[in-house]
Parts: C-alpha cells; structure tokens; sequence
C-alpha cells in the first residue's frame, strides 16, 4: 500500500485545531509533521482534514431498498448505493439501523437476513466499514436467530432495544414523550379496534405489503405478547453481552425505562425523549445520543430535544445520521455557526465519542497508530462544506474533483 502525505490542510485533532501534515503508512497515521521520505504528497491547501465520521444509527439504506412504500429492489445493489453515498458523505463506519419486526417487508426479519447475508457476501466491493446496528423490535421473538448468528459475525454488530409495539399502541391522550414505562401494568393503551387506531396504521401497513385491516389484526395479535417481553430482552441481553457487543435503548421516555435496559448492558441512550431521561443517563455515565437531522435543522420533527439544546446543557455526546447520511456534516456545521462550540469538540460527536462507545479504540481520531480514516473538507468560511476525499484505513473510498 502507497504511502502518503497530507499536506497544507487545517487538521482536526482531537481538542484543537492546526495546521499539521499527516503521513499515512499501510492504512495507519504514521506521522505528523514528520518528514515525506518519498512519500506521494497530496495536497490540502485550503481544504480541512479531519477523522472520518463513525455513524452510531442510520437507517437511510431503507430508501435504497425501498425508494416507495411496497416497491422493494435487489438487496446487494441497493448496499453498494448506500455504500457509495456513505463515502461521498465522509462516513468510513457505519452501523445501518436494521429494523428486525413482526412486519412482513421492509424490516421483516427476512429481508433483515437478507442485508446481514448481502453485507457479508459484499464486503470486498465496499469501500467503507458496513456494518449493523441489529434494532430488534422487543416484540419479536422470531429474530433471536438472526441476532444470535449476526453477533458471531465477522464485524460485531450493535443491538439497540425498540419498542415500537407499545409506543403505537399508546391512549392518544398521553403524550409519546412522556409516556410510562413500556412494561407498566398500569400502561395506557388505545383502542385497538377502532377506527383512529386503523388509520394510524396504513402508513406501516403501506411500508409491510398488507392491507390495513390485516395489519391491524396483526398489531392486536403481537400484543397478547406483552408478558412474555421482559424475558426475552433478558435473553437478547445476555447473549449481547457474553461477547461484548455494544448495546442502545431507543426512544426512552422515562428515567426507569433507562435504567431498566442499563440493566441488561444497555450504555448507550440513543434519542432520549425528554430532559428527565437524558439527564438520568448523564448521571449514570451513559452515552447520549441525538440525531444530526435534529441539529441540522435546528430542532426535532417529533417534538423531542433539541440536539442544540442538549449539547449546550451537557446532555449530548453523539450524533447520529438517523435517516439522512448528509446530516452528520450539516450538524457540525450549523452547530459550528451557530457558536454551539469550538470545532475540535463539535467533531468529536461524529467521530471520536462514536467510536469510544462503540468499543472501536482505532479509529475516530486523528492520532499516531489510528486508522487513516479520513476525509478532506472544502470548507469556506461562511459556506456549507463538502466532501472532497474519504479514506478508509488509508485507501481511497471517494475523491471529487470541484469544476473550478
């Protein structure tokens, strides 16, 4: 593997910003501002340099699998597109939030055997890290298989909690936010067989292939699982942690909810949904996450935090493309213009916290030994920026050339 030099740039380190040359050798930083040796000098003036982004959860790939609700296209090239739009974005990790459902479809346990199986069998084309955030939808006791197989993978995979089955079934008249603790006995259920229930669910029974009225059925009859829940997410826990997977709570809505998945290994606290929660899961020295959507557009769509909010209050660590890869840029962007911090610790929330608590020690930093995983940044003062280059352990995964 060619050794290089990166020259002239703005380097991003890990708490301050300078202008410092970086020398790459066999997928490693080997130097800064050491000498060139006959190295190739790539040149960075004008352009900042800084460690590719760890992207925690995002689930942006579902368009390429299914651009419209209920058109599904061939699985591995729909992965190479998402893995070319991932390298134009400067991520060089990825963890894409798998949805594993009782839904028929898009985030059916089969098609996510399908993407955990097409990964695999593509990692030689790919020119970034792929690989999967297993988001188990607790209710769904038939992909324990396809978790136990996915966490003795190659690459070790993340599983996140969701419960998306109590959240849709929630009495309209508490709000998503602030609802009870998902395994309450006293937890405030709609009517599921009415007729605002029904039109609540087209849009998921659009995205599964069913008819609404099939899909509701469906709803009703995964209900009557609701006691049986807990032990199962006892056992996904258990064989998460024998080999060391890292593990996120989503969409928590109440400080016991947190501590309830903290309990089965659960660190890392990804979308909190109010203050209480987020500030029970500082205190508990867990990892906070927000999505970069959120900070790019400067609030939540659902009504959550603020992403800007949480960071000036201490209460974010982490930002996640969720389901936009572009926004992880934009976030740190608007973040930097809007004088929510100095850039070296605003890059720290795409880069160097995800991959700390991921368990990834080699990458996320622009340091001796790391992984080159880097990307070179047009970035005028005053203006959006863009990918120029990404490399992955030091191969080049994207470069573009600007017509001027």
């Amino acid at each position: 593997m060619q050794h290089f030099v990166i020259e002239g740039a703005t380097v991003i380190l890990l708490d301050h910003v300078a202008p410092v040359a970086v020398r790459v050798e066999a997928g490693r930083i080997a130097a800064l501002d050491g000498p060139r040796d006959g190295a190739r000098v790539i040149d960075g003036r004008g352009l900042v340099l800084a460690p590719a982004m760890v992207d925690i959860h995002g689930d942006a790939f579902e368009r390429q699998l299914m651009p419209r609700p209920g058109v599904l296209l061939p699985t591995e090239a729909a992965l190479l597109e998402t893995d070319r739009q991932l390298a134009a974005n400067g991520i060089a990790t990825a963890y894409h939030a798998l949805t594993l459902s009782f839904e028929p479809g898009l985030r059916s346990v089969a098609t996510g055997r399908e993407v955990v199986a097409a990964l695999a069998a593509l990692a030689p084309r790919l020119t970034v890290e792929n690989r999967v955030q297993l988001r188990w939808e607790t209710f769904c006791f038939e992909a324990l298989p396809l978790i136990e197989e996915a966490l003795v993978g190659p690459l070790l995979p993340a599983l996140a909690f969701n419960d998306h089955m109590t959240m849709a079934v929630l009495d309209p008249s508490c709000a998503l936010q602030d609802r009870p603790f998902d395994h309450d006995p006293a937890f405030p259920v709609t009517d599921m067989h009415g007729a605002a229930f029904a039109a609540k669910m087209e849009t998921r029974a659009k995205r599964s292939g069913m008819a609404a009225t099939d899909f509701t059925a469906l709803m009703r009859e995964i209900w009557t699982r609701r006691a049986e829940v807990p032990a199962v997410i006892a056992l996904a826990g258990e064989r998460a942690r024998a080999v060391g997977a890292p593990m996120l709570s989503h969409d928590d809505s109440q400080p016991e909810t947190r501590s309830f998945y903290r309990g089965h290994g659960a660190r890392i606290s990804e979308f909190p949904m109010n203050l209480a929660v987020a500030g029970a899961a500082r205190e508990a020295g867990d990892w906070i996450v927000f999505g970069a959507p959120n900070a790019a557009r400067g609030g939540s769509h659902l009504g959550s935090p603020g992403a800007a909010d949480m960071l000036a209050a201490g209460l974010c660590d982490i930002l996640a493309s969720d389901y936009y890869y572009p926004a992880v840029l934009a976030a740190v962007a608007r973040l930097q213009a809007d004088g929510a911090g100095a850039l070296a610790g605003l890059w720290k929330l795409v880069a160097a916290n995800p991959a700390e608590a991921l368990g990834l020690a080699d990458r996320g930093e622009i340091a001796l030994g790391k992984r080159a995983d880097l990307v070179l940044l047009d970035w005028p003062d005053g203006h959006p920026p863009v990918v120029r280059q990404t490399f992955v352990e030091g191969r080049a995964a994207y470069r573009a050339i600007a017509a001027g």
